[in-house]
């Protein structure tokens, strides 16, 4: 399934899934060779691609883009690279268990120093690694890939009203659903605009 015209969800129907849901759902099973319905996610090589690419090549629902890549440590693209901003965080299961981990990246245009950081934020999920090792036993006969190496990203773009406040207090709501931790996670450069709320 390469193109995102190929999906048919049901007219109302809109694909804005948990980390849990892409974890469980989707990714433990696409590593364990079983089948996943619906079949909506993409495989795609993300790295040959700049994010305003994906439109078309991988799920798009708002502005978030989904697929399946192989994991790999060369994140570079035709016109810039794919920088880890150094948080992780656990995916937890509705039970208290540690099902994955998410990474958090972000687009730069150019290259080395003079690399220009962009919006463009992506979340890629990995399976933890005792699922991972399980994945291993599970294969099917005839294929060679490993399919524990596999992740799921989301590939969205960041408003820039998320990085600062104009102070009308209108939010432009653009379909992005951020969790607690990740807002925090991303204003990190405003410490200052942090208010913890007092008993």
């Amino acid at each position: 399934m390469g193109e995102n015209s190929s999906v048919n969800l049901p007219p109302g129907f809109r694909f804005y899934p948990t980390d849990e849901e892409l974890v469980v759902h989707f990714l433990q099973r696409k590593a364990a060779l079983l089948p996943c319905h619906p079949d909506v996610i993409p495989d795609l090589e993300l790295y040959p691609h700049d994010p305003w690419e994906l439109d078309g090549k991988a799920l798009g629902e708002g502005n978030q883009w989904y697929f399946y890549s192989r994991r790999t440590q060369n994140r570079i693209t035709g016109n810039g690279y794919w920088k880890p901003m150094g948080i992780e965080e656990d995916v937890i299961n509705s039970r208290s268990k540690k099902v994955g981990m998410k990474k958090y990246l972000v687009f730069y245009i150019g290259e080395g120093p003079a690399a220009i950081k962009t919006n463009w934020i992506m979340q890629e999920y990995r399976l933890s690694k005792s699922d991972s090792s399980s994945t291993k036993s599970s294969k099917r006969r005839g294929h060679s890939k490993d399919y524990s190496k596999w992740v799921v990203c989301r590939v969205y773009e960041r408003n820039c009203s998320e990085d600062e406040d104009d102070g009308d207090g209108d939010d432009d709501d653009d379909g992005t659903q951020l969790s607690c931790l990740d807002e925090v996670f991303l204003s990190l450069d405003d410490m200052d605009e942090i208010s913890l709320p007092f008993n």
